[in-house]
């Protein structure tokens, strides 16, 4: 079965609505490194549609132009992008085609399609709020920028429910970004402060 990956740039306080401002001034080799790996993991794109307009609206003409960054250009031009929309969509970009029906539905489908290698969904935070509440995200892949934004679109949303996650990997980049590489975790048992007195400063 195929995994779905979300990969996305957050601040310290959360914003995954990315600024320029705050993330440009961070991105090194480092980072570029590491959004290769994420793309490398996958042969389908799951992208919402303010995702795909950007996307869209930039790739195509860099690697037209055939700068430094056309080699990345074609790769998101050549891979499949199933695109999330609640309105129909006239594609101006190869290899795109929106998704049918519910997306829970399409994205367990898509997970479940031995032709798929792997999806990869960057940025799209609706979309990875949706799967994450129904429990189809593998693993979490968040870049960390030293920053608090203070305004923005943060990934997680309101609700009754933790997520509790488990890490699988770190990286620190000499700019202070911090890779967090997370998967899902079993909600731990439930444990009050008589059980953890005894760890507490002083007792231990």
């Amino acid at each position: 079965m195929a995994k779905i990956i979300s990969t996305l740039f957050i601040s310290a306080d959360g914003v995954a609505e990315i600024d320029p401002d705050w993330h440009f001034p961070y991105f090194d080799e480092n980072m570029g490194r590491a959004v290769e790996e994420d793309y490398q993991t996958a042969d389908v794109l799951l992208i919402g549609r303010e995702t795909y307009d950007s996307f869209a609206g930039a790739w195509p003409g860099r690697e037209e132009a055939g700068g430094e960054d056309a080699g990345f250009a074609k790769q998101l031009g050549d891979v499949r992008k199933v695109v999330v929309s609640r309105q129909p969509l006239e594609f101006t970009w190869r290899s795109s085609e929106l998704i049918d029906g519910d997306l829970v539905e399409a994205a367990a489908a898509l997970k479940a399609d031995p032709g798929v290698k792997g999806i990869l969904i960057p940025g799209s935070i609706s979309v990875v709020r949706q799967l994450l509440a129904a429990d189809l995200i593998d693993e979490l892949r968040l870049l960390v920028h030293p920053v608090a934004a203070r305004k923005g679109r943060r990934l997680f949303d309101d609700g009754d429910t933790a997520y509790h996650l488990r890490v699988a990997a770190t990286e620190a980049f000499p700019t202070g970004v911090i890779r967090v590489i997370y998967t899902p975790a079993e909600n731990p048992a439930k444990v009050g402060y008589d059980e953890i007195k005894d760890r507490t400063p002083g007792n231990a």
